[in-house]
């Protein structure tokens, strides 16, 4: 009788999940979310928490994608509005939020989105390079993309998306 040994995704450089090898084909794993009807990917292992809606404490002077901050288990959270940080339009009003956690550098952030669906294992070698068509501001936090059955799912890269500065990317 032979034991499987699974192995879970590693961080690459950049906050990329590298594929695990699982059954001689390798696969990456993602947390699924929505922006905007845009299905987006970020690296299960750059995941410390899902979170639905939160009250959120707005940070005077702070810049505009920074959403404020929330309470999560007595340590302080910067929540991300990832529609402002990819220049999407507000959400329809009756959108409520959830937040996708994730950690840096010892910090933790909530990453603002639409929607939170599942997770989803897809095979490393259907992973593609960004698309010369993809606006660039989604390009510039983007890793690469995925072609689903009837969806383009663009894969988050987490340590650019939180690389605020004065001067917007």
């Amino acid at each position: 009788m032979t034991q499987a040994v699974l192995e879970r995704p590693t961080h690459a450089a950049g906050g990329v999940a590298r594929p695990a090898e699982t059954a001689g084909e390798e696969e990456a794993v993602f947390v699924t979310l929505t922006l905007a009807d845009q299905l987006c990917g970020v690296p299960v292992l750059s995941v410390r928490d899902i979170l639905g809606q939160q009250s959120i404490t707005r940070i005077p002077l702070a810049p505009p994608e920074i959403a404020g901050s929330l309470n999560l288990r007595g340590r302080i959270v910067t929540a991300i509005d990832l529609r402002q940080r990819l220049r999407l339009p507000p959400a329809p009003p009756d959108t409520v939020p959830m937040s996708v956690v994730a950690e840096q550098r010892g910090e933790l952030y909530a990453l603002l989105v639409d929607q939170v669906s599942e997770v989803l294992s897809l095979p490393a070698s259907s992973f593609e390079r960004n698309p010369p068509t993809l606006p660039p501001v989604w390009a510039a936090h983007s890793a690469g993309i995925y072609r689903l059955k009837e969806r383009l799912m663009v894969v988050l890269d987490v340590a650019r998306l939180l690389a605020i500065t004065a001067d917007r990317p």
